[in-house]
């Protein structure tokens, strides 16, 4: 009998398949399509255990939806720019070229074995001059079709490596990097309009039925819809040109509140101000420290500065208040000015607390009407309150109420106007750095800023540079920054900043339609395969990646290069969970925690031990980070169990939405598992037994499972249909059937199993005679009248304890029924001879005998 041997059987059927082009996709009208796609990795150079749940997920479907006669697009690529590459080369002293493409050919090397049916002809990486070249004739086509803009902005700006840096690289108001304090600067960066989308954006929305709820929240909020009031207050002196500031505001109805006017740090006024006033400059410079994101200005420290300037309030002429300028106020969102009203606003409160500034109370709750003392009062806007200061005569509203009496009485009043504005902002594309698409226009002395010529694409960056000192090395490059201008002819120089990495992934998915076009895309190709049918990924790419694909998608259909169904390009999205593993650590001589590595701990009754008898401590179920040591290696578990074992434990134990911790025992279970599927389907394959009695119920249970794992993996059930199988496995074992009918059965369920574990799968089916390859049989169908069942089982309870069972015919009348009962054994045993007092058939559940 052949034993399971996963490092025999894995190479052989990956090879065959390879030689087969058994995954190669290619454009066809025999078959309905079906894209699926992961999300693609970052080429750190290691994939870990989450890397193999992802694909597999994905592998499932494809491979499902190959066997229901569908024809699959599965690829799978590298977004490979950005500042790991370039921080490695400043750490190591190697190239980002030659440290990205020797990572992408590792992960390669891992990801092979594990057995993804993927293209991977269509394999690409989007440092690849051919698709970044592309990238840049998409941004001259956006950028002819107003798309695009260049204009002042503020920025993080870390004074140490002398870039701009994103966002979510200012940590605790720090370079991530570099550890220097971020300022924030003014400057010209380029910039995709949309904002100018915004309102699309957010109404698309609703129509993206095969998203989950919690990302279409996310995105909602972020786009950030609004109603408010835009209305000016007046400079009791009129000062550096302006006689008044104006405001918007979402909550207008606390207008009684006032107790400052804030402005930005970057506000025109105070501009204007600092040219005469050292001693703002001064404060100035510190306020410009620090994120320049909502949640960095939530977490500072609250830094305002009075100007000595007083405005009236616009419905009291006698009545003044200062204008301070504060660092938490943002200029790119409404007019850069607020009013501020501490009683019902925290940052209004921790600022006026420090300033010493009046704190007025608008109103109260109805169930307990207190004053504010350290914390402002901001119920929801649909919750009632009482009223004790609003100038329109509300006594009891809602928030919403109150703001919408406020904005018809101020518009009534021609003192302001109600106005929709979005909390989304253009989307900046400047990067400071060197490895990234490079930005294809020329700055001309005589003609500007000039678009580069489209046959002059691509614009690829120089190999010769220098990391030696801080910043980008394009700016040091003569021979590559220097150039003709497209325009004129005449000396100019190329633009130095390299395109946000967010641009290379927001548009790939399309490029994967026709990866190796000599334009963006092949709109035949891209007709034909688009939309992403299953799009699968990470919550944590729930707002910015999804947003920035959503608007790209547009924009490329605005300019010819995707078809007008494709403006939404994801028609269904599945986020997975994480996998987890414990942690396991000591602490040094200054108390400092070291992490080990799982397969450096032993484990004995609970606890764990290294090597040299050490206890460490553990901390259960925690996210996987190569910072704490918790990781899987994919590759260590493929050469121990082999790749089906990873592929289906990884979505044996959980819900695929939900966090599954990685646990050595769980592996090995499924390991055991797999090899017993395999010893009953060697078994079967030498056996010889005639038909028996019991081949119709096998058979039956044989087209239950294919029924329930049709289901489970239709609706992302991986777990139950694993579940399932489980359990038929159980009953195939048990079975007394013939071999006829038990062959039938294991070819069945290792067509069921060919998702998760395609390599015992097609080893099974080769061992049992099946036909061609597993990958390419088509799935099998539950036969509906199988599913029906003909006979029921009826639990017998005698004076209301159970004492038996029952199994009769599913249409037996009533009467057959009662006399069956009473010639039970269990019930004869009770009777003892007497008459039952009564007898209770319930029809199809259960039978009651009262003695």
């Amino acid at each position: 009998m052949s034993r399971y041997d996963p490092a025999s059987i894995e190479p052989k059927w990956q090879a065959a398949w390879d030689e087969a082009g058994t995954f190669r996709a290619t454009r066809t009208g025999d078959k309905p399509k079906y894209y699926v796609l992961e999300m693609f990795p970052y080429p750190s150079g290691r994939i870990h255990i989450g890397h193999v749940r992802n694909y597999t997920m994905g592998d499932v479907i494809a491979r499902y939806k190959k066997a229901t006669g569908h024809n699959v697009l599965h690829p799978m690529g590298f977004d490979a720019f950005g500042l790991a590459a370039e921080n490695a080369a400043m750490d190591r002293g190697i190239h980002p070229k030659t440290w990205t493409y020797a990572n992408i050919d590792d992960m390669v090397a891992q990801m092979k074995p594990l057995g993804f049916g993927l293209d991977w002809s269509r394999m690409f990486a989007t440092c690849d001059p051919e698709y970044y070249g592309q990238q840049q004739a998409l941004f001259l086509d956006m950028l002819d079709a107003g798309l695009i803009t260049r204009k002042k902005s503020l920025v993080n700006w870390d004074p140490v490596d002398m870039t701009v840096l994103a966002n979510e690289q200012v940590i605790d108001g720090k370079g991530w990097r570099s550890g220097a304090e971020v300022e924030r600067r003014e400057l010209t960066q380029w910039f995709f309009k949309i904002s100018d989308m915004a309102g699309e954006l957010l109404d698309a929305i609703d129509g993206l039925d095969n998203w989950p709820a919690k990302v279409k929240l996310m995105q909602q909020n972020w786009i950030g819809k609004s109603r408010g009031l835009e209305f000016s207050w007046a400079l009791t002196e009129p000062t550096h040109g302006f006689d008044k500031i104006d405001v918007y505001t979402t909550r207008p109805d606390t207008l009684m509140g006032a107790s400052f006017l804030g402005l930005s740090p970057d506000h025109p006024l105070t501009k204007a101000l600092e040219a005469d006033n050292p001693e703002l400059v001064r404060a100035l410079a510190a306020m410009r420290k620090g994120g320049t994101t909502e949640e960095a200005l939530e977490k500072a420290e609250k830094l305002g500065f009075d100007t000595g300037l007083k405005v009236r309030h616009p419905l009291d002429p006698n009545w003044e208040i200062p204008v301070w300028v504060a660092n938490f106020i943002l200029m790119d969102y409404g007019t850069g000015a607020i009013f501020a009203c501490p009683a019902h606003d925290q940052r209004d409160l921790d600022f006026c607390r420090k300033y010493d500034l009046p704190v007025i109370d608008t109103y109260v709750a109805l169930d307990d009407p207190k004053p504010v003392t350290t914390e402002a009062f901001v119920p929801p806007k649909t919750e009632k309150v009482k009223w004790i200061n609003h100038f329109a005569g509300l006594d009891v509203a809602t928030g919403q109420e109150a703001i919408d009496a406020t904005i018809d009485w101020m518009e009534a009043k021609g003192l302001g106007r109600g106005v929709e504005k979005f909390r989304l902002r253009d989307w900046g594309l400047s990067r400071q750095r060197y490895w990234g698409c490079p930005i294809p226009v020329v700055h001309c002395p005589d003609c500007g800023v000039v678009p580069e010529k489209k046959e002059n694409l691509p614009i690829v960056l120089p190999d010769d540079v220098s990391f030696d000192v801080p910043g980008n090395p394009l700016d040091r490059h003569p021979t590559w920054r220097d150039c003709a201008c497209p325009s004129c002819g005449k000396p100019a120089r190329r633009e130095t900043d390299t395109m946000d990495t967010f641009v290379d992934s927001s548009w790939y998915f399309a490029r994967f339609t026709a990866p190796h076009a000599d334009t963006p895309t092949d709109m035949a190709e891209a007709e034909y395969w688009m939309n992403v049918d299953q799009y699968i990924g990470g919550i944590e790419h729930a707002i910015l990646h999804l947003l920035y694909s959503r608007f790209f998608a547009r924009a490329m259909h605005a300019t010819g290069h995707l078809p007008a169904k494709s403006i939404e390009p994801f028609d269904a999205l599945f986020t997975q969970g994480m996998v987890t593993h414990a942690i396991y650590q000591t602490r040094d001589a200054n108390d400092r925690p070291v992490y080990h590595y799982p397969e450096d701990v032993t484990l004995r009754d609970g606890k764990g031990y290294l090597a040299d008898g050490t206890e460490v401590q553990i901390v259960p179920s925690a996210k996987m980070s190569k910072s704490k040591n918790n990781v899987v290696d994919p590759v260590a578990i493929i050469s121990q169990y082999g790749a089906d074992t990873a592929r289906w434990f990884v979505l044996s134990d959980s819900p695929p939405e939900r966090d599954v911790e990685w646990t050595a025992a769980g592996a090995e279970a499924a390991a055991k598992h797999l090899a017993r599927v395999h010893r009953i389907a060697a078994e079967i394959a030498e056996g010889d037994v005639p038909p028996t009695a019991e081949d119709e119920a096998l058979l039956r249970e044989m087209h239950k499972a294919i029924h329930d794992v049709t289901m489970g993996v239709e609706s992302f059930g991986f777990n139950a249909a694993i579940a399932k199988l489980y359990a038929f496995t159980n009953t195939l074992q048990k079975s007394r059937a013939g071999s006829a009918a038990k062959r039938q059965a294991v070819l069945a369920l290792a067509q069921l199993m060919a998702p998760m574990t395609p390599h015992l799968s097609e080893d099974i089916w080769a061992m049992l005679g099946g036909e061609g390859l597993i990958a390419d049989a088509p799935w099998p169908r539950a036969d509906e009248a199988m599913l029906v069942e003909d006979t029921v089982t009826l639990p017998i309870q005698v004076n209301g304890k159970r004492r038996g069972e029952l199994t009769v015919p599913k249409d037996l009348a009533k009467e057959e029924v009662e006399k069956q009962v009473l010639a039970h054994e269990a019930v004869l045993r009770a009777l003892d001879g007497a008459q039952p007092k009564k007898l209770i058939v319930v029809p199809g559940r259960i039978v009651n005998v009262v003695v």
